[in-house]
């Protein structure tokens, strides 16, 4: 296992029974079987890797959501898929989610509101994306408070997660708020939240990310994996942005060869919207 993976991991742990603030460096690395010199290399201090358990699990659920709004063809599945995927999301992260919420008392510095608030722009892109294509016209006037009543159904039913311990079924779940999205678009006729007002409350934080900064973040992830298909693939992928030659299916093949690797969901992510794939 990678170095910074076992600390991110072992953390966790820590983390989900003492919370981030009575967890010391010395207890992770112990855990870890390491020197803290060693965990110096991979973190500047505990915060540092707070935040990047916080980049870590949100990289994974909007690069998943993103995946989906892009790739199902199927106009009628799309919605349901959308819903599903996120919460099975949700699911699958709700011990980090649980702690984060717990310690959100926590004065967090500029850095993590600054991540949370990019996350979140690049997750309206996505649900706006995702809206202009069911409904087309039909919510020109009201798409943005349709937006924002998604990523209320969103928040609100994955509370049901995260602190009630009742077996949920996601496929119901997902139809229902499939039905109740459906109902809105449809029959919302007073917006609120015009293209002006949108414009203003957006977050100016979340700028393009260029060719040059992939490059560099591809070559941070290329230094924490071990050899297999998806690192040479991200190998590849890093070839062909300093100087294209693949043809966009070869690209395509390749991008799928890394999106399920842990270390390279957000790299896949950025690159599907550089190519606009």
């Amino acid at each position: 296992m990678v170095k910074k993976q076992l600390i991110m991991e072992s953390a966790l742990e820590l983390f989900a029974k003492q919370g981030f603030e009575a967890t010391s460096i010395q207890q992770i690395t112990e855990r870890c079987g390491i020197s803290k010199g060693a965990f110096y290399l991979s973190f500047k201090s505990k915060d540092e890797l707070i935040l990047a358990l916080i980049d870590h699990f949100m990289m994974q659920i909007t690069s998943d959501i993103d995946y989906v709004v892009r790739n199902v063809h199927d106009d009628r599945e799309l919605l349901y898929q959308f819903y599903y995927t996120t919460f099975h999301s949700f699911q699958n992260h709700s011990e980090f989610t649980k702690i984060l919420i717990k310690e959100q008392t926590q004065s967090f510095n500029e850095e993590f509101m600054i991540k949370m608030r990019n996350y979140d722009t690049s997750l309206q892109h996505t649900i706006l994306s995702m809206i202009e294509r069911l409904y087309s016209q039909e919510v020109e006037r009201t798409k943005y408070d349709l937006m924002y009543c998604i990523k209320g159904f969103m928040k609100t039913y994955s509370e049901l997660l995260l602190f009630y311990n009742v077996p949920l079924d996601l496929n119901v779940l997902s139809q229902s708020l499939v039905e109740k999205t459906n109902v809105l678009a449809r029959h919302t006729t007073t917006p609120f939240i015009s293209q002006d007002l949108f414009q203003i409350m957006k977050q100016p934080l979340s700028e393009e990310v260029t060719k040059e900064q992939i490059i560099i973040i591809i070559e941070q992830k290329l230094e924490e994996m071990e050899e297999s298909i998806a690192k040479e693939s991200l190998i590849l992928l890093k070839q062909q942005l300093i100087e294209p030659t693949f043809p966009l299916a070869i690209v395509k093949g390749l991008l799928e060869n890394i999106r399920n690797h842990p270390h390279c969901k957000w790299v896949s992510y950025l690159l599907q919207r550089h190519y606009q794939l």
